[in-house]
C-alpha cells in the first residue's frame, strides 16, 4: 500500500511541476515519476519480504494443526479400543 501511495504522490508532484512550468516536456515530470517508480519498487521489495516470512509461518501453523490433528485420532483410537 505505501508503494501504492508513493506512486501517487510521484504523480501528483509531475503534474504539479507540469502546472507550475506550464510546458510538457521530459525533465518537467522526470522528477515526479521518478518517486512515484522508486516507492513503487521498495513498497513490491517490502511486500516480497513479508510474503516468504507470511507463508513460512503458515506453513508452520499447518504442520502445527496436522500433528494436533493426528494426536487426537490417536488418542480417540486408544479411549475406543480401552472401551471394549
Amino acid at each position: 500500500m505505501l508503494g501504492f501511495m508513493g506512486t501517487v504522490i510521484g504523480m501528483i508532484k509531475a503534474f504539479d511541476d507540469i502546472a507550475v512550468s506550464n510546458e510538457m516536456s521530459p525533465a518537467t515530470v522526470a522528477g515526479g515519476i521518478k518517486v512515484a517508480l522508486l516507492t513503487t519498487v521498495f513498497g513490491l521489495i517490502v511486500a516480497i519480504i513479508l510474503q516468504i516470512f507470511y507463508n513460512y509461518i503458515i506453513s508452520k501453523v499447518d504442520s502445527i494443526v496436522n500433528n494436533m490433528e493426528d494426536a487426537s485420532i490417536s488418542l480417540v483410537d486408544l479411549l475406543v479400543k480401552q472401551q471394549k
